[in-house]
């Protein structure tokens, strides 16, 4: 059963899931992978490799670590494969940092508020 808040509890995913996307999202690799989707649409897997001085095998181990946590998908066109960002778990990934993000923006509202009211500093 996934705990009240966690991600994909609204959406019928498993605690798992949310693990794995998490996960995925950890290397630096792959979310340079998502942003070059995001921005360049579906691309073959040369194109995305193009942008890593890695070998293919190791790139092709983070686009399956993608794959699996759904936040990508692969289409075989001939003897390419493309990928596809798939944004759905990133929705899930954002409603489970609400709660944190209303909490800094209440810090950085109290800061300003306490700044606000200490008297500047004449500088001469």
């Amino acid at each position: 059963m996934t705990a009240p808040g966690a991600v994909g509890a609204g959406a019928g995913a498993t605690e798992a899931d949310a693990d794995r996307v998490f996960a995925a999202l950890a290397s630096a690799v792959r979310r340079e992978l998502l942003r070059l989707l995001r921005d360049g649409g579906p691309q073959p897997v040369q194109v995305l490799a193009d942008h890593f001085a890695m070998r293919r095998p190791s790139l092709s181990e983070h686009l399956r670590v993608l794959r699996e946590a759904g936040l990508v998908s692969e289409q075989r066109s001939g003897r390419q494969r493309i990928y596809r960002l798939e944004a759905a778990p990133l929705a899930e990934v954002q409603d489970w940092l609400h709660p944190y993000e209303r909490f800094w923006r209440g810090r950085l509202r109290d800061l300003g508020a306490l700044l606000d009211r200490m008297p500047d500093d004449d500088v001469t």
